[in-house]
């Protein structure tokens, strides 16, 4: 999750130069050195709602910009080396007039706000923090952000997600898949199948929905991706399919989770088996919150009312 959110960030920036110079050069430098990028893009007032800041660029006294914001989970950032924010164009700005600031690891202040105590996920390493920094203004993406979100930042975090829910839900198939053939050579020498083979099966039905969701859901990004000008992806249509992706992923995924645990039993549910799938399963349940489903549902239902394709 740490490299796909990570790649993420790149592709934004990558997808959205219109001939930065600094940018480009950054991009050299964050290959050379392999630097991390974290982004903050939630913050404590908008209620998850991505497209909307309460921070904003802000002159410096003494030259320069700067910028205030709490954000409740900026994950990895305290071992990032650079930081993607959204923010406000202006004081003065409305809440969705945002732009992208890449602010370098030497120019950020992290105070913390909380701690990470996760019930999965916890690799992410995600609490809260008072971000603050100084920048120059040509740390600012040029494209403004709700264009970058609806090309790029959107599509391709739901894409990466479902991908990596995708793997998740895979290996837990592959140890249920592997306790069942465990189970077989045990048994009778009937040539029957035992009795968990079928609940495999099951299983597997829900593993092969979730991967032709994510793979029809990346065909359709890279189609729209390679026309000119990328303007699909702008499309109430297109938003709609990216967002179904994600709450379709994060609730098959689980699913999937919780089928392999059902065939394995309780060497599924021990954490010191080779069975065991316990993580899988907490990992995948935070699927459903990485911005709220329910959320989701709400702008899509709003889409769905003024939409003339779906």
């Amino acid at each position: 999750m740490v490299f796909a959110m990570h790649q993420i960030q790149v592709v934004t920036i990558a997808r959205h130069l219109e001939g930065a110079d600094w940018f480009e050069e950054y991009l050299a430098a964050l290959a050379a050195e392999q630097r991390l990028i974290a982004s903050v893009t939630s913050e404590v007032g908008t209620g998850g709602d991505m497209g909307r800041s309460i921070a904003a660029v802000t002159p410096a006294a003494g030259g320069g910009s700067e910028f205030e914001k709490q954000a409740p989970t900026v994950s990895y950032g305290s071992y990032a080396d650079d930081l993607l924010v959204t923010l406000r164009r202006t004081p003065e700005a409305e809440p969705g007039d945002q732009v992208l600031a890449l602010a370098r690891k030497e120019q950020i202040a992290l105070e913390p706000t909380g701690t990470w105590d996760p019930l999965g996920m916890r690799g992410t390493c995600s609490p809260g923090y008072v971000v603050r920094a100084s920048l120059e203004p040509e740390q600012i993406l040029p494209t403004p952000f709700s264009r970058a979100m609806a090309e790029s930042m959107v599509p391709v975090s739901h894409i990466l997600w479902s991908q990596l829910w995708l793997g998740i839900a895979t290996d837990a198939f592959d140890r249920a898949r592997a306790f069942v053939r465990a189970a077989a050579k045990r048994g009778s020498s009937s040539g029957e199948p035992p009795p968990t083979a079928v609940r495999l099966s099951h299983v597997m039905s829900d593993l092969s929905l979730l991967r032709a969701e994510v793979g029809s859901a990346l065909a359709e990004f890279v189609e729209a991706s390679e026309e000119p000008g990328r303007e699909r992806l702008s499309t109430m249509s297109c938003a709609l399919r990216f967002n179904n992706l994600k709450i379709a992923a994060s609730e098959q995924a689980p699913r999937v989770c919780q089928g392999a645990l059902g065939v394995c039993g309780i060497v599924g549910f021990k954490n010191d088996t080779p069975f065991s799938v316990g993580r899988h399963l907490r990992d995948t349940m935070s699927a459903c919150l990485m911005i709220a489903n329910e959320r989701i549902h709400q702008t899509n239902a709003s889409l769905l009312l003024i939409a003339k394709d779906v």
